[in-house]
């Protein structure tokens, strides 16, 4: 069976909003270190925190998060 895995946008969108990641993470209410992992691929965050990142960086849950 083949396993998904979840890619994100997450570091091209934040530098589009010109955000550091200690501010994207104070908007959505996490840690920097939440937000580098998220970046680097090896963290996936709930439903809950993808759809703050979304909101917070202005742009929909299927244009930041993809399979």
């Amino acid at each position: 069976m083949n396993s998904l895995v979840l890619h994100n946008r997450l570091k091209e969108y934040r530098l589009k909003s010109k955000l550091s990641q200690q501010e994207l993470a104070e908007k959505v209410g996490t840690t920097r270190q939440t937000i580098i992992a998220i970046e680097k691929g090896v963290f996936n965050p709930t439903a809950k925190l993808a759809l703050l990142l979304a909101y917070a960086l202005d742009c929909s849950f299927e244009e930041l998060f993809y399979f």
